[in-house]
């Protein structure tokens, strides 16, 4: 029994070993990397609206990043929109719930997110920083005829600053 457990321990410690090495000399690096929890599926419908957006709670300001977007107009992003796009279609998932032309997609489990500027008027936010505040905080505006609770609250937490930041202006300079 004591010979299984001593290989046992050999064999973790060796594969650990073994791991460091090839990382090591593979050079891989996390930075930029994004890591994104799905949460319970379907992803949200609650926050970026197309209809009538109705304050469940007191509107909460997103949290401060560097180089966060806070512009109001459709251009006015300080993301890269090509990286927003990216994203927006592939690491965070959007577009299973989202439709959006510019991305080609056609999810319907959340509201389009095609023509935000009078949903943000309705929430009294400059569009750019309601598509923030959508992303990070879902709840702090529901689409009206989509259920709270839907859209995981965990993307100010698992994308990067820059990536929330990237989204914002892909899905700003995506208004029609």
């Amino acid at each position: 029994m004591i010979k299984v457990l001593v290989a046992g321990l050999i064999g973790t410690v060796a594969g650990v070993v073994v791991m460091i090495v090839v990382i090591v000399l593979g050079g891989s690096t996390t930075e930029g990397s994004t890591s994104v929890g799905v949460g319970a599926l379907p992803l949200s419908t609650a926050s970026l609206s197309t209809g009538t957006s109705t304050p469940t709670s007191t509107p909460t300001p997103p949290p401060a990043s560097s180089g966060g977007s806070t512009g109001g107009s459709t251009s006015g992003a300080a993301g890269d929109p090509a990286n927003g796009k990216t994203i927006f279609t592939g690491s965070a998932g959007c577009g299973g719930c989202h439709a959006l032309a510019a991305a080609g997609t056609t999810g319907a489990v959340g509201p389009a997110l095609d023509a935000l500027s009078g949903s943000a008027q309705k929430a009294g936010q400059p569009l750019d920083a309601f598509i923030k505040t959508s992303i990070v905080d879902p709840s702090a505006f529901v689409a009206e005829g989509y259920p709270d609770g839907v859209m995981p609250t965990n993307f100010g937490s698992t994308l990067s600053a820059s990536d929330i930041d990237d989204l914002v202006a892909f899905i700003s300079a995506s208004q029609k």
